[in-house]
């Protein structure tokens, strides 16, 4: 039984409509496609071109062109997803799309589940490609955007983008019983309040130290980290994240207070009854909460969480766990 093959890859341009029958001669045939690698095992054969630009070809006897496609590079992760190389991605997008489309259905056929495609701010004209092919964003940072694939028909069990963002306040008090308080530029809630120094802390930044340095950066003042008395944890704040403050008590290592006139509009040392006092605080109860547990731990009423640097089977590096001393039973 005859085999029939459509070639669309192939550009023809013969003119009118040509028709072989099987006694007809392929010679000129062969020349005109002698680059595109056809291989034909028999002369018993029929062929039709048009200008449309496609050839038909019926044989008994044929051997298609074989079109190889690379697949992308890549590592398995734990959870039998794979990870794509981006330093190795193909630099044309036709090549690109063509190599995810192959390795896509490579993937599924081996029963992969997440696919994780990083693309390097260099690599932007990529990421429509990728959409298209069915990927999704994941998160972005300075220099890259992350996107995934999820292969398995159920419920998708990937992690999701990041999802809270980190402050820290500073609660310095010197042996006055005086707190070292700011007033921001800002037109938020606590615009015109005398407030703890607070902050964001950096990318890998310990709690502690991000703490030490907002207050350095704000006021000037030099501190040192003791305990991490309170956090609270709030949502859909800033671009609908949630958000985790810390709150830690510092002691003062220095006293002349040099504001940050970008960021702060003023700072000075004030008690306690006249920070509290503001109506600001009077309709806050969290804050006010935190700023009297403060007060409380300088007392030695309450004691925080202490950092403690200890090894990680989780990474196998050093790190901070905070927590109470434990008392020996």
């Amino acid at each position: 039984m005859a085999s029939k093959v459509t070639i669309c890859q192939f550009p023809c341009s013969f003119g009118p409509k040509i028709t072989w029958s099987k006694n007809d001669s392929a010679t000129g045939f062969s020349r005109s496609l002698k680059s595109k690698q056809i291989l034909v095992k028999t002369t018993s054969f029929k062929l039709a071109f048009s200008q449309k630009q496609k050839v038909q070809v019926s044989s008994p006897d044929m051997v298609a062109p074989e079109l190889s496609v690379e697949l992308l590079d890549v590592w398995n992760d734990e959870y039998n997803g794979v990870v794509i190389e981006p330093t190795s991605l193909p630099s044309t997008a036709n090549a690109f799309a063509s190599a995810l489309r192959a390795s896509l259905s490579t993937w599924k056929y081996k029963g992969k589940r997440g696919i994780w495609l990083k693309l390097l701010e260099e690599q932007a004209d990529l990421v429509p490609l990728a959409i298209k092919e069915g990927f999704i964003y994941h998160h972005a940072e300075p220099g890259y955007v992350m996107l995934t694939y999820w292969i398995p028909d159920e419920p998708c069990t990937l992690p999701s983008g990041p999802s809270h963002q980190i402050g820290i306040a500073g609660f310095v008090i010197n042996d006055n019983k005086e707190i070292l308080v700011v007033k921001e530029i800002c037109s938020c809630s606590c615009s015109g309040v005398w407030k703890l120094p607070t902050g964001y802390i950096n990318k890998s930044e310990e709690l502690f130290s991000g703490a030490v340095r907002e207050v350095k950066e704000e006021t000037g003042i030099d501190t040192t980290f003791l305990e991490l008395v309170a956090f609270r944890h709030v949502h859909r704040v800033a671009f609908e994240k949630s958000d985790l403050l810390f709150v830690c008590m510092l002691e003062p290592l220095s006293f002349d207070i040099k504001i940050d006139e970008n960021e702060i509009q003023d700072a000075k040392w004030i008690t306690l009854d006249e920070l509290l006092s503001q109506q600001f605080y009077k309709e806050d109860q969290m804050l006010k909460r935190a700023i009297e547990i403060c007060m409380a731990t300088y007392e030695n009423r309450y004691s925080g969480f202490i950092s403690h640097l200890l090894t990680s089977k989780f990474d196998g590096k050093l790190s901070y766990l905070y927590h109470n001393n434990v008392n020996p039973i």
